[in-house]
């Protein structure tokens, strides 16, 4: 039996809704001011975002929204994936060699690949070492796509500077994981991305008119691939 993706305008909204907010309040620093109990009169301004580099792991359809809506505020943005894509305004990279040149250059590293074999992991201790002195990392993606020890060892080591994190291996989150209480990381309850009856009811209909049409599907799953 064919199995077809959820790809819809609203998926695609909400991401591109919270993964800008969230490389924002980064990139602006904002947390030193909504958390300031000592009352420091800190004067230290951000670069401007064309001086910022994101990085986004996975290009997709929500990877390319967010990396399009990225680039419209004026942001350096580097993509990677598996196989060669392009990106108007976007440095794509691919393979092995691209994924390290892409966590070299990325100040903040979003995360939206898929969860495969391949995948699993894949931000690890040697990846986050290769990654500047001081960078973001932002996982709405899939929570397999981090080693939370690697993770964990290089936010203590304060390589990484804060890890954003919407999706993790178990959900809800026990509420005994290092990650609750740590001052560096954030959690969100997986809201990155919602499924909007609204919207994904319209493709779900689509899907079944073609079915029963004889038609091609939309957004096939390629189960060789796992997605």
């Amino acid at each position: 039996q064919p199995l077809t993706r959820m790809v819809d305008s609203g998926l695609e909204e909400g991401m591109v809704e919270w993964v800008t907010g969230h490389v924002l309040r980064h990139h602006l620093g904002m947390d030193a001011h909504i958390k300031n109990p000592d009352k420091v009169w800190e004067h230290k301004v951000p670069p401007l975002a064309r001086n910022r580099r994101v990085g986004i792991l996975g290009m997709g359809a929500l990877g390319a929204a967010c990396a399009k809506a990225l680039v419209s505020l004026n942001f350096q943005v580097l993509g990677w994936s598996r196989t060669p894509k392009t990106c108007a305004g976007v440095i794509c990279n691919h393979g092995d060699g691209g994924l390290t040149d892409t966590l070299k250059q990325s100040d903040i590293l979003v995360l939206l690949l898929p969860s495969t074999a391949e995948t699993s992991n894949i931000i690890n201790d040697s990846a986050l070492a290769q990654m500047p002195k001081g960078a973001i990392l932002i996982n709405p993606g899939r929570g397999t796509l981090v080693d939370d020890e690697a993770l964990l060892n290089s936010l203590s080591k304060c390589h990484l500077a804060h890890a954003t994190l919407d999706v993790f291996r178990v959900e809800p989150l026990p509420s005994d994981h290092a990650f609750w209480n740590h001052p560096k990381v954030t959690i969100t309850p997986h809201i990155a991305s919602e499924t909007r009856a609204s919207t994904a009811s319209q493709i779900i209909a689509e899907n079944i008119r073609r079915s029963e049409n004889g038609e091609d599907l939309l957004f096939l799953v390629d189960r060789s691939l796992g997605y």
